[in-house]
């Protein structure tokens, strides 16, 4: 600050007005820290309110905070497309590959970087297809680069330890806190449980083991499958890990299901009945006036003995759960001419036709979208193609069937008890 004993008595332009006693710089400029002062309002993480994305930094915070997104954004890429340290390692300025959108509404997103595990020195080139978050946390690792050009190393060598410790300090620390950011637990994460929980995900669906395969830049699908004749090998825990987590899943979806039948949220589908029915049984032996014996609450783990068998014969197919209790039933075996197969052929599944699968209130938004974009394509369609016409119609159709089959199941109960 300038004193009134400084300022000097020749008037000029850049002179205070006759009676100020100089310039009060700390009145226009604040003592406020000079980084984010004006930060743009954000919803905040738990949607409880909008608030600024953040509050004024110093020099060093700001630079510690673009750490902290940096970090944020290797995380996003690593957990989502399972690539090896070595793999992100090698991304370089400019990886981003431009995406192709084959039809209106599906976007393909690829990056390229370099395959080391197992390569000659100096590696080999590769693409990955990713999904738009993966994609756009390496447009950010980009934009925060010091020196961005074309074939510079987008993160270089770094240590994913040290990093992810920053990290989760920073989330559970207040200034995470004020964003409504949910703490991260204790324990250590690696990048190598990452690309192991991504690979499980992706074993859980339809065809996931070939997809695993590609994805993870496998040499042979043995590695990713497992070999049966070494058991306690890498790849038989794998498989073992995988079956294990999808009984857990099954049962509970069974679970699920039942405490909504009990709510009055019933299932649909040609195999409808047939479930309704096995959960009345249930229900009825968890009845404590039908029981003679002095034992007259049951514990959620009768419960779930109850519906343990129930869960084995679970499938998940895209839109539908399909209940495999009898194969020669199985319309996806009988269009295969396999009826004797002990597992159901998911993606031959008709859902709508077979008497053993079922449609719940989660599988709706499925077939909406696609009765969406089916009544789409048929206004695409010019008055000559008579035969697609026909065919998407009686898509279009089913779709709405459907939609209306599993609004009806889920509201019937209201409306008798109304």
């Amino acid at each position: 600050m300038i004193s009134g004993d400084q300022v000097s008595p020749t008037k000029c332009d850049c002179c205070p007005p006759s009676g100020v006693r100089g310039v009060q710089p700390l009145a226009q400029v604040g003592a406020e820290r000079p980084f984010g002062r004006d930060a743009d309002l954000i919803p905040a993480a738990d949607g409880t309110a909008s608030l600024p994305w953040t509050l004024p930094l110093s020099r060093l915070q700001a630079v510690a905070l673009v750490g902290i997104v940096r970090t944020a954004a290797i995380i996003t890429a690593a957990a989502i497309s399972g690539m090896r340290a070595s793999e992100l390692m090698e991304l370089c300025i400019g990886c981003r590959r431009l995406s192709e959108e084959s039809i209106p509404g599906l976007t393909r997103y690829r990056i390229a970087s370099k395959i080391v595990k197992g390569q000659p020195l100096g590696g080999t080139d590769d693409e990955w297809v990713v999904i738009e978050p993966v994609y756009r946390a390496i447009e950010l690792l980009e934009q925060l680069h010091d020196a961005p050009a074309e074939e510079v190393l987008l993160i270089g060598r770094f240590s994913f330890d040290v990093r992810f410790k920053w990290f989760k300090k920073w989330v559970n620390s207040e200034a995470g806190q004020r964003l409504g950011l949910e703490p991260i637990p204790e324990g250590s994460i690696n990048l190598r449980m990452l690309r192991r929980t991504l690979s499980l995900e992706m074993a859980y669906r339809p065809g996931g083991v070939l997809a695993t395969k590609i994805h993870m830049k496998h040499i042979a699908a043995a590695t990713t499958e497992g070999y049966a004749s070494r058991p306690g090998g890498a790849q038989a825990e794998l498989l073992a890990e995988v079956n294990k987590h999808e009984s857990d899943r099954n049962l509970q979806l069974v679970l699920e299901e039942f405490q909504n039948y009990q709510q009055g949220i019933l299932p649909a589908g040609p195999g409808a009945r047939s479930l309704t029915e096995f959960f009345a049984s249930i229900d009825e032996k968890l009845d404590p006036t039908a029981v003679t014996a002095p034992k007259t609450q049951r514990s959620d783990r009768d419960v779930l003995n109850l519906l343990t068998k129930r869960a084995k014969i679970l499938h998940l197919g895209p839109a539908n759960y399909c209940w495999f209790t009898d194969p020669s039933r199985a319309l996806c075996l009988k269009l295969a001419g396999t009826p004797t197969a002990d597992r159901p052929l998911v993606g031959m599944c008709d859902s709508a036709r077979c008497p053993q699968a079922t449609h719940h209130p989660c599988h709706r938004p499925v077939w909406a979208e696609h009765a969406e974009r089916t009544e789409i394509f048929l206004g695409q369609l010019g008055t000559t193609r008579k035969t697609e016409r026909t065919r998407l119609q009686a898509d279009h159709d089913r779709a709405l069937r459907v939609v209306a089959e599993i609004d009806a199941a889920s509201t019937i109960t209201d409306e008798e008890s109304a």
